[in-house]
């Protein structure tokens, strides 16, 4: 079967590194990418880490759009808990004005943020948790399909502008239930393996039944090299930052050696881990291609989208090559980069 594989940029900040410079990374790493051949580019959405930079995706996509040509671009996803259905359709309507057919809108439905950056995303302190995210994303949708009829007297809001159009929408999740909403709702569906690789088979098996008419897509964490040794010493940080996490530790991409030197002394809780697949692949190109592939052939996805945590952004772009090679993805035949050179 024929694999399309995309990017999550969760824009990773390496220890000595500022974060406007992840961003920065985020940038060079999308322009490659459309060379590379990946369908889309999604960025994250995180607040107040310093291991990961984008706290506002939807200006990231527009940043990257405007780089790239022929790379599909969106969110992955926009917290939607936090903001305004209105003005997120606003937002995003406007980004598909600018780059039409190019446009995903990729909705969380997590807060991302500790409780303390929670409430400080609210418009007033005062303002409860309001509706939920459910509700939230059928306003949203239906702030999309919305036209300029009036009903008598009174009219829904209107997100312009008018004559853009709606970009696609996607509903993010790592349970079940985030499967059976999505496919209650008929929309398209993208599950976080890399969250909760427990809850994968269950999940996408679940979308298939409510949503046959549509094609999930499944979240990866790869990392590639050109040797396994190399592999395992990148992966290191992605295990370290695992580790941390658990101690509530958010501190910066470390380098390998930091990386290798804190699991020797805390373990690494990824060892008791028992996965029908890993929870993060890493190794060669044919080894990581062959664990895809497999994944993919059995859930019956067509579409993996990957990210890759290390330190070293050379070899971030690195492994995407190695990965592109491996499953001879379709170079575009112009982009931005050819028009500007």
């Amino acid at each position: 079967m024929t694999i399309r594989l995309s990017i999550l940029d969760q824009a990773p900040v390496p220890e000595g590194t500022l974060q406007s410079q992840a961003l920065a990374n985020s940038l060079d790493l999308a322009r490659h990418a459309e060379r590379f051949g990946y369908t889309r580019y999604w960025v994250a959405e995180h607040h107040a880490m310093y291991s990961h930079a984008i706290s506002a995706p939807e200006i990231l996509v527009t940043a990257i759009a405007s780089a790239t040509s022929t790379l599909r671009v969106g969110s992955g996803g926009v917290l939607l808990t936090h903001y305004s259905p209105f003005k997120v359709a606003e937002t995003f309507r406007t980004l598909t004005a600018l780059h039409p057919g190019r446009i995903d809108l990729g909705i969380g439905r997590s807060t991302g943020a500790d409780e303390v950056e929670t409430l400080a995303l609210r418009p007033s302190p005062e303002a409860g948790r309001g509706p939920s995210i459910d509700a939230k994303v059928e306003q949203l949708r239906a702030h999309l399909a919305g036209s300029p009829a009036v009903d008598g007297a009174r009219r829904a809001p209107l997100a312009v502008p008018l004559d853009a159009p709606a970009p696609d929408v996607w509903l993010l999740g790592s349970s079940p239930g985030s499967a059976v909403s999505a496919g209650r709702a008929d929309i398209d569906y993208a599950f976080a393996h890399f969250i909760n690789p427990g809850a994968t088979r269950e999940s996408i098996e679940a979308y298939h039944r409510l949503a046959p008419g549509r094609s999930p897509i499944v979240a990866i964490t790869a990392v590639v090299a050109d040797t396994e040794a190399e592999a395992a010493r990148l992966y290191s940080a992605q295990r370290a930052v695992r580790n941390r996490l658990f101690r509530n530790d958010v501190r910066p991409i470390p380098e390998p050696d930091t990386a290798l030197a804190e699991l020797a002394r805390y373990g690494d809780i990824l060892e008791n881990e028992n996965f029908e697949w890993p929870r993060y692949f890493w190794g060669t190109p044919d080894r990581v291609g062959d664990r895809i592939r497999s994944l993919a052939a059995s859930l019956d996805v067509e579409e993996i989208i990957v990210v890759t945590t290390v330190h070293d952004h050379q070899a971030r772009v690195r492994s995407y090559e190695l990965l592109a090679a491996e499953f001879a993805l379709p170079a575009p035949t112009s982009s931005l980069q050819d028009v500007t050179r």
